[in-house]
């Protein structure tokens, strides 16, 4: 996999402009300046999560007694869940209901920016090639960049875009998550069943 191919897979499973209605709702009761101070806030904690399970998802695995495979075949099906929320949303949403209050690590953070997907596909490249830390490092640092930029500019893409070309933006990212999904599960079969 190539630098840019993992930072375009991790921008997917990110998934910012799925995310700019709920980010949208969940801060609206604060006031502008606040706002960007916890988006901020949240995209840092969301970033220190994400390159911790690349860095240390390799020790977690070998600690578990985890095989690749087996992470990869997890990857895959969480990937193919997520990919299917984003296709067919429930009406309470992505990740149910929602806590009253400024956000804090959850929802925004985690499991929005930084979900199960997400932590599982950056342990997924560190483990698999961890020659390549520095490339997969950087890869993540892009999908984030471009997800907090996007994230930073929600307010106005959703009144240039309107909800119903964010909600088609997201099945069709959905769409692409289900079939990286599959691509993931069944190398995970296939390296099973060669091993």
């Amino acid at each position: 996999m190539t630098l840019l191919s993992a930072a375009l897979l991790l921008f997917l499973i990110l998934d910012p402009l799925g995310n700019i209605p709920m980010f949208l709702s969940l801060l609206k009761p604060l006031p502008a300046a606040r706002r960007r101070i916890v988006v901020i806030r949240e995209l840092l904690i969301a970033l220190g999560v994400l390159f911790a399970f690349l860095w240390g998802g390799r020790y977690v695995l070998e600690l578990m007694h985890l095989r690749q495979e087996s992470v990869s075949i997890a990857g895959g099906i969480v990937l193919f869940l997520i990919g299917i929320k984003m296709i067919f949303p429930s009406s309470e949403g992505m990740f149910g209901e929602t806590l009253e209050g400024e956000p804090f690590i959850v929802p925004l953070a985690i499991p929005m920016v930084a979900g199960p997907s997400g932590m599982a596909s950056v342990m997924l490249l560190g483990s698999q090639e961890p020659g390549r830390m520095v490339d997969w490092s950087l890869a993540l640092f892009l999908a984030w960049l471009a997800t907090a930029l996007i994230l930073f500019s929600a307010t106005y893409l959703y009144k240039v875009m309107g909800a119903r070309v964010l909600v088609a933006i997201e099945r069709l990212m959905g769409m692409l998550l289900v079939a990286i999904s599959v691509q993931m599960l069944m190398d995970g079969v296939k390296a099973y069943l060669q091993a």
